[in-house]
């Protein structure tokens, strides 16, 4: 200050004092670590707002907030903070101001002029000056605080207090309120354009008139000073840089993204060193006890993360007994793919169930930590999926939509952007059509990605040496399992336990000794109803039944012999089970169910519908129903676990039972956390056991591939699609991308006849015959190796679709034939062209039911009918018994037939309805609405390609939304949302949820109270799901909107320039 004290110079100290950076800051010192003084001095330093108090004690501050000046404080004779204390000892020697602790000078002087012409507001980059009243709470006395417009303090910045101490005591016109409003404005002006910079915080020069004063401790009981409200300020508006997001969050998100940071450092080296969560986050190992309630893993799952094959990216195979807990390691390696290694992940699973679980599971994973969860499945997904610029994806997907994410991502040239692929129930590779269409997937990946990793799990491989070859994998396996399995069989009323050991491969165990009436005996001569009363209702129970039908059958034989005391067990919560249900299915109810379920039983099979199956498998799971009569499909799906795990028999269908299949169904036995034991029982005949014998001592079955027994769902479309990507198009490129399959690696043991070369030269033959390929010669040489294919139009169209290449012809002569005279006057031409050609060729009509649908279609509907050849004359006379003289195609007319069910589905929307007018199971109808609407957006991908058939693209986009969610048009932005069918739809449209926005910001505690029967697991799943899709759209929408701004890359100056400078 100069000597007439009118003005303040600011200048910059070349001593700059270092701040500490976050990642300091995270890196806490632990107890052990922290010397006695340093817990004080972090204590003394701390600051907070200055208060006016009356003879109080200092107290110690317990503000969690950093001390952002480290030991760099300076209070030295040449400091500025040392002026501001010499200018308060000054006034603390003065009787007043020692007898009262609190400086009014300043608001004497200058606090008219000050009110008059200061007027402080809120700036968006500070921090709004309050009183700490959490101090005020923690310090116990009672302060006697000023009211905030009598003192000075709360209209002006503590930084500026000794600017006001310095008026009074320089000259009378230092209150002048044109220097005054110079100095704020020009304070104010460079501190809301300067940011200050990271390491350093400016440190004002020493002033000449205060540098002499000396300073003593003696008042260190007064009040907080003014360095510390100075301090505070500071400290407060160095950290409102982000005012909207709360401390704590920010330090959590940067917490994250260092420890991502160096846990891709760790992955990208060759260090042991794993980091806080096998490579990942802490928060990682936080959001698996949160979400999942895992505390620890188990010890193969350390071992097997931690294996070397793992750490260098080695593809694997691993197996283990069903319930080990294989697909938490699956998690934890995609987790790294997708934060450390910023890669996109695909996960395939068998069935559209899993798969809607798995994405509710691990939508909640992908809000946290930042990343995308997207389903393929049925008519779900986007080909090719959108290419994000910051977040990566994981695409959850069943076999078949995995294969056309796959094509999807070569055909674009983005396959390498594919970090890892995992694939459950690896076993399936050798199951029909669907394993060869997975053997494709792994193989196409395999060949045109050397950075893809592939992981593969199952409970029942065999032959792992073909599938380690095929995968060029490691292998790790354990028998390890968290609840002791126990196998018993049973022959008439004497149980046994299996034992290897035993001569004839068990041992007598015990004598079933329920009392059986007479009656009892003839009903249930399996002893069924002793085995189930040993652990219901308190444990749960599972019987595995040959057929649907037998399913239903025993459920009710079981109910029939149970004690009323059944009844009384968790009564009210099965009578809001029963209620639900008639609910979601328009007042009906099965008539089995309503007898069965206040038992706490019910069958489970594909009979039911989603709605239904989803209902009943939520109540099982919380214990409301704690015995299911259920199909062998259930030991493939969903995990819903057992205390005892009862085979009925030895058959699926008429089928025996394979190894495999027993080891899926009693895998199902002990639940772990639960059960300290699980038990499996087979009820077999004595003519039966000698066969029964063998397949419980016999190893499981041998995998082999399927690739050429399905001749055209195989190879053929293997082939078109290799010369559709350009993979391979000559006769030796895809020879050898041949050797390179599952099917090659096995080819010694499935060629007999013919070899690999000759099976490959058949197949390019049937697609050229087709007119899905053409060949041309590279030379003039008229060897067959030297032709190079390419692929025709309507081979692109049917690669695109993945349509069957045995209905391709027929599909395109439907169209083209639909097109001379297409009927829009209802849907049901529309329908008949995308109503699945294998489901019709299964189909068997009843004729007079077909009759009665068929008299009832108005004009222009029978005009579709005469459109393709079926008359109602042929009808009558079927249906009559007659002889039919005129030939009509049987495939059209029962494709027609099951075009009546899904039209009258999608007019009337009720399931139990259009199952009673044909006389259909309501599963059957479910099922066949699916296979349509993912078959619609096949054509629709078909007719894409096609220019010809442009007029069907607008048309099957709307058909097809409308057949994957078949309700009222309000309904479909919630069952958008994975887990959410028409049934909960109904009930969170009717509180209230009407679209996709309201369930994202939904509380799921207010959720569990407004909607029926939902449970808080499921509420947060919902809402999860909700939020993933919310954040896509608007993420989608966004690189939209970048991609517009963008100037384009081709743009002529930047491509003259370009050249100018080459």
């Amino acid at each position: 200050m100069d000597e007439g004290g009118s003005h303040i110079r600011r200048r910059v100290s070349i001593r700059k004092r270092n701040r500490p950076s976050l990642e300091s800051i995270f890196a806490a010192p632990t107890a052990a670590e922290l010397k006695p003084g340093d817990e004080e001095e972090e204590e003394t330093v701390a600051g907070s707002r200055r208060r006016k108090t009356v003879g109080v004690q200092p107290v110690k501050h317990s503000d969690s907030e950093e001390d952002m000046f480290g030991d760099y404080d300076s209070f030295t004779e040449n400091s500025f903070l040392a002026q501001v204390d010499d200018l308060e000892q000054k006034y603390m020697q003065l009787p007043e101001h020692r007898k009262h602790a609190t400086d009014f000078a300043t608001e004497d002087l200058c606090s008219e002029s000050i009110k008059n012409k200061l007027s402080i507001t809120p700036i968006d980059n500070f921090t709004e000056l309050k009183t700490d009243e959490h101090t005020k709470n923690q310090s116990g006395h009672n302060d006697v605080t000023l009211e905030p417009g009598a003192d000075l303090l709360y209209d002006v910045p503590s930084s500026q207090v000794l600017y006001f101490e310095n008026l009074q005591n320089s000259s009378n016109d230092l209150c002048d309120q044109s220097a005054i409003e110079r100095d704020w404005n020009s304070y104010y002006h460079k501190t809301v354009n300067e940011e200050l910079p990271h390491n350093c915080i400016e440190q004002p020069q020493k002033n000449d008139e205060f540098s002499s004063k000396i300073r003593t401790g003696s008042d260190m009981n007064r009040r907080k000073s003014v360095k510390d409200d100075l301090k505070s300020a500071m400290t407060g508006n160095a950290k409102v840089q982000t005012p909207i997001i709360s401390r704590s969050k920010q330090l959590k998100e940067t917490l994250l993204s260092e420890e991502i940071n160096v846990a891709k450092k760790i992955i990208e080296s060759s260090s042991h060193d794993l980091g806080p969560f096998y490579s990942l986050p802490s928060k990682v190992r936080d959001l698996y006890v949160q979400f999942k309630g895992i505390e620890k893993l188990y010890e193969w799952q350390h071992t097997c993360l931690t294996l070397n094959s793992v750490r260098e990216r080695k593809n694997l195979i691993y197996s283990l007994p069903t319930s080990g807990g294989k697909t938490l390691v699956a998690e934890i390696l995609m987790l790294q793919e997708l934060l450390c290694r910023r890669k996109d992940v695909l996960m395939i699973l068998p069935y559209v169930a899993i798969v809607q679980e798995k994405i509710s599971g691990l939508s909640s994973f992908g809000i946290e930590l930042g990343f995308f969860v997207e389903e393929y499945a049925g008519s779900k997904g986007k080909f090719p999926p959108i290419k994000r610029r910051e977040k990566k994806s994981l695409y959850i997907a069943t076999i078949e939509k995995g294969h056309s994410l796959v094509n999807s991502l070569i055909e674009t040239g983005r396959i390498s952007s594919l970090g890892l692929v995992v694939v459950d129930e690896l076993h399936m590779i050798g199951e029909g059509s669907r394993g060869a269409i997975l053997e494709m997937t792994l193989a196409k990946v395999l060949y045109t990605s050397k950075t893809t990793q592939i992981i593969g799990m199952s409970a029942t491989l065999s032959n792992v040496e073909d599938l380690q070859e095929f995968l060029q994998a490691e292998y790790y396996t354990s028998q390890f399992r968290p609840v002791e399995l126990k196998e018993y069989l049973k022959i008439n009323d004497t149980v046994y336990e299996v034992d290897s050991k035993a001569e004839n491969g068990m041992t007598f165990s015990r004598l079933l000794n329920y009392k059986y009436s007479d009656t009892l005996k003839k009903m249930d001569p399996d002893y069924l109803v002793a085995l189930v009363t040993e652990v219901i209702p308190n444990y749960s129970c599972l019987v595995f039944c040959p057929t649907k039908k037998n399913c239903e059958n025993v459920a009710e034989m079981i109910c029939r012999f149970l004690s009323k005391d059944y009844l009384k067990h968790r009564e009210k919560e099965k009578h809001d089970l029963v209620k639900n249900l008639k609910n979601i299915s328009s007042g009906n109810l099965c008539p089995v169910l309503k007898h069965t379920i206040p038992f706490g039983v019910a069958y489970h099979h594909s009979g039911l519908t989603s709605d239904e199956r989803k209902l009943l498998e939520e109540a099982y799971s919380i214990g409301v129903l704690c015995l299911f009569t259920c199909t062998s499909t259930l030991a493939a799906g969903v995990n819903l676990p057992a205390r005892r795990v009862i085979l009925r028999a030895p058959y699926v269908a008429k089928e025996f039972l394979k190894r495999n299949q027993y080891q899926q169904m009693i895998g199902r036995a002990g639940r772990a956390g639960i059960d300290t034991m699980g038990e499996s029982i087979l009820i077999l005949q004595e003519k039966d056991k000698q066969q029964v014998l063998e397949l419980i001592s016999r190893p499981l079955e041998n995998c082999y591939s399927c690739l050429v027994q399905e001749f055209t769902k195989g190879i053929q479309t293997l082939c078109l699609s290799l010369i559709g990507l350009k993979v391979a198009t000559n006769l030796d490129d895809i020879c050898h991308f041949m050797n390179g399959t599952f099917f090659g690696v096995q080819q010694k043991i499935l060629l007999k006849e013919k070899s690999l070369w000759e099976i490959t030269v058949e197949s390019l033959r049937h697609l050229t015959e087709k007119g899905l390929l053409q060949k041309d010669t590279l030379s003039k040489s008229k060897e067959e190796h030297q032709y190079n294919f390419h692929i025709t139009k309507l081979g692109r169209a049917s690669f695109k679709g993945t349509i069957d290449l045995a209905y391709c012809d027929i599909l395109y002569r439907d169209l083209k034939k639909g097109l001379e005279g297409l009927v829009l006057e209802s849907l049901l031409h529309l329908i008949y062209l995308t109503t699945p050609y294998d489901l019709a060729f299964q189909c068997v009509p009843d004729w007079m039911i077909y009759f009665r649908q068929f008299s009832q279609l108005s004009p222009a509907e029978q005009n579709v009918a005469a459109l393709l050849g079926v008359s109602e004359s042929f009808i009558w006379k079927k249906a009559s018994g007659q002889a039919v003289k005129k030939k009509v195609d049987k495939d059209v007319v029962n494709r027609l037939y099951l075009s009546f069910v899904l039209y009258t589905l999608l007019k009337e929307t009720n399931i139990w309805s259009v199952s009673e007018k044909f006389n259909l199971p309501r599963g059957y109808i479910q099922s066949l609405l699916t296979g349509a609407a993912s078959f619609s957006a096949c054509v629709l991908h078909f007719c894409e390609e096609l220019e010809e058939f442009w007029v069907y693209r607008a048309l099957l986009v709307e058909l097809t939304k409308k057949l994957t969610y078949c309700v009222k048009a309000e309904l479909i932005p919630l069952m958008e949302v994975t887990g959410v069918l028409e049934g909960r739809a109904k009930q969170l449209y009717n509180a209230g949820y009407k679209s996709l926005v309201h369930l994202a910001n939904a509380n799921p505690e207010v959720l569990i109270r407004t909607i029926d029967h939902l449970s808080r697991h499921q509420a947060k799943k919902i809402v999860s799901s909700a939020k993933m899709l919310l954040h896509e759209k608007a993420e989608a929408l966004q690189e939209e909107v970048e991609e517009l701004l963008r100037l384009p890359s081709d743009f002529p100056g930047i491509v003259s320039s370009s050249i100018e400078k080459a």
